[in-house]
């Protein structure tokens, strides 16, 4: 495994926050994705599309990151409103994790490759805790 990070989850502020988080810990952004950037057959309002899709910022030898709740999707809860991420080493390990982590849980983006070049899944354990599995290709 390649590495365990945090992802947060905002309504409407991961914008905000980060940029706070950055007056912190100081460094830049290694990645801002707005929901606008993504592939969708459903057209969005200009503000919808301004939300943040993906943030990061890395802390010491880790990244935190971030996102917005899209509209349809239950608000984030403060206290809850986080996700571990788990940055696999091969697609073979991600569908091994998949497979065992979400076992009895609750699948929000079944295991497949992404437009940003990932092969992705998001889901609730049946624990109810939250995760992300990525693994992207060393180029």
């Amino acid at each position: 495994m390649k590495a365990v990070n945090i992802t947060l989850a905002f309504n409407n502020q991961a914008e905000a926050a980060f940029n706070f988080y950055r007056s912190v810990f100081g460094g830049e952004f290694i990645h801002v994705q707005r929901l606008k950037d993504m592939p969708s057959p459903n057209p969005m309002s200009a503000e919808e599309g301004e939300k943040i899709l993906h943030i990061a910022l890395p802390i010491g030898g880790a990244v935190l990151a971030g996102m917005d709740i899209p509209q349809g999707r239950p608000e984030a809860i403060a206290g809850t409103n986080f996700m571990v991420t788990l940055d696999t080493s091969s697609e073979e390990e991600t569908q091994q994790l998949f497979e065992g982590l979400s076992e009895g849980g609750f699948v929000m983006m079944p295991l497949d490759h992404q437009f940003w070049g990932a092969y992705f899944a998001m889901f609730t354990d049946k624990f109810g805790i939250q995760w992300m599995l990525s693994y992207v290709a060393d180029k």
